[in-house]
């Protein structure tokens, strides 16, 4: 991939990999993005993840070709971006690890060899001249671990954002929106830390930026506009669509047809944005994503052991740790003799932000009948 004329890439895909973070399918795989800066003091920017080590290793040789790296920069300590931190430190002796106090607070966390005399220690705001190019560092902690940091190359308005604007995917995937699985990276990872990212893009708003290269997936050189549009929406936690989701968590397909029954209605007052989750079966990331997309959700589940079937309560749970917020909410309820999911789903909610639970709620028996429709069909008005 083309950065500029000094800017290399030297990053690797991992397609073969089948949770990102022992928790998230990535179907398209993932990017570990490294770079280096070739200049009077070559400066790489970051490394990569262990599985990607030997391509990793090649593509920083033929970069150097044969040269010595001056300067390390560590953006992130995430093993996904830092598992190789010792190898290229013993590779190059008299290279020196450029962080902020946190990054070497944490760094003997992770490995053990001698940093004595290695250490560039830089704070917000610190400037580094490596030749041409100029370096200068911006803390963004908790975006999302306490020692993030972000640079930004003077000269070629480049901003190295760490986890910032990164994407699920390969960079050779066939997924040409970047927004889709940038919004599941996004809310799955970093949704917790708004507040920080917030932040974040006041620091940049005054840097003048042609170039955004981020630690997972692809350089972004054009409208960047559209990005930082993105992230400002996700990260103040408004809805980015008007829609609906329609998330169910059901046992023997009851409740799943009351929630077939509940989107085919929106759809039918056109409501065109609407998604219909099965929580036992589709991914829980992309659920969650979609229920931070739209302005609206609708939760149906089942009573389970007096209280919600599992794979709501977790739903429901995912939503809590990463600030859900601003939404309005209807709930349907099954149960065969002691319906308590509405009650359960509420409580869960109670404990977010600006939720707007849905005066109409429906309580089904074991079986949709008539008269629930019609209280689906309440549900919907209100809602739609």
């Amino acid at each position: 991939m083309f950065v500029t004329d000094s800017v290399k890439y030297i990053g690797a895909d991992d397609k073969d990999i089948d949770l990102f973070e022992s928790q998230y399918v990535v179907p398209e795989g993932v990017s570990y993005n490294s770079y280096v800066i070739m200049d009077d003091k070559i400066t790489v920017m970051d490394t990569v993840d262990k599985r990607a080590t030997d391509e990793w290793v090649s593509n920083l040789k033929e970069a150097l070709g044969g040269k010595q790296p001056e300067y390390l920069v560590i953006s992130h300590l995430e093993p996904d971006h830092a598992a190789n931190i010792q190898k290229i430190a013993e590779m190059y002796p008299g290279m020196k690890l450029v962080g902020n106090a946190k990054t070497f607070q944490m760094l003997p966390q992770f490995f053990d060899f001698d940093m004595s005399g290695r250490m560039v220690t830089v704070k917000e705001g610190d400037e580094l001249t490596i030749g041409s190019h100029t370096l200068q560092f911006f803390m963004a902690p908790m975006v999302h671990w306490p020692e993030v940091m972000v640079t930004y190359e003077k000269s070629e308005k480049i901003l190295f954002s760490a986890d910032g604007f990164g994407k699920f995917g390969a960079l050779d995937s066939d997924d040409d929106d970047w927004a889709c699985e940038a919004r599941r990276y996004y809310f799955n990872i970093v949704g917790k830390y708004g507040a920080q990212v917030q932040a974040l893009l006041k620091k940049a708003s005054g840097l003048d930026i042609s170039i955004i290269c981020p630690l997972h997936g692809p350089v972004l050189k054009e409208d960047l506009g559209y990005y930082i549009n993105k992230y400002d929406i996700w990260s103040s936690y408004e809805p980015e669509d008007k829609g609906v989701l329609v998330a169910y968590a059901s046992i023997h397909g009851n409740t799943a047809t009351a929630a077939k029954e509940c989107a085919e209605m929106f759809k039918n007052k056109g409501v065109e944005k609407l998604e219909l989750f099965d929580l036992s079966r589709d991914d829980m990331a992309e659920a969650i994503e979609a229920a931070f997309r739209y302005d609206r959700m609708v939760l149906a589940s089942a009573t389970y052991d007096g209280g919600l079937f599992p794979v709501m309560e977790d739903f429901l749970a995912h939503l809590k740790s990463k600030n859900y917020q601003k939404r309005k909410v209807a709930l349907i309820e099954n149960g065969s003799w002691a319906p308590v999911a509405a009650k359960k789903m509420e409580d869960m909610l109670s404990g977010m932000k600006n939720i707007e639970i849905c005066g109409k709620r429906v309580s089904i028996k074991s079986v949709m009948k008539e008269d629930d429709k019609a209280a689906i069909g309440e549900l919907v008005e209100a809602m739609a």
